[in-house]
């Protein structure tokens, strides 16, 4: 088992969940954050802290899409383990739907 990072945390990019993630499992995109599946021991401690609600267990019903999402850039992007102000327009943009169309970008973050 392990958590997913879905739509939401694009262009929100909160990271209160890499500071209490126990196995630094977080990547950094440019537009968002991803959960390496083979990393996440599926404690659920970043569930509650992510803002923008944007973390479920992959027990939970998402489009599966995400879990494919999560596992390809993990394995590219940078390893984030602290926390960071999120992105400019954050607490505007969560909430927004269809962001993956329009804002998703898969060029690496700056990682720690």
């Amino acid at each position: 088992m392990t958590h997913v990072v879905l739509e939401n945390c694009i262009l929100c990019k909160y990271t209160d969940c890499v500071e209490v993630c126990p196995v630094d499992c977080f990547y950094e995109g440019e537009t968002m954050l991803a959960i390496h599946p083979d990393e996440c021991i599926d404690c659920g401690v970043c569930v509650p802290e992510c803002p923008a609600e944007a973390i479920v267990p992959d027990s939970e019903s998402f489009n599966p899409v995400w879990l494919d999402i999560n596992r390809q850039y993990a394995s590219v992007w940078p390893n984030i383990t602290q926390k960071k102000p999120p992105l400019a327009d954050a607490d505007a943009m969560n909430g927004t739907p269809g962001k993956y169309e329009e804002f998703f970008n898969s060029e690496p973050g700056a990682g720690d």
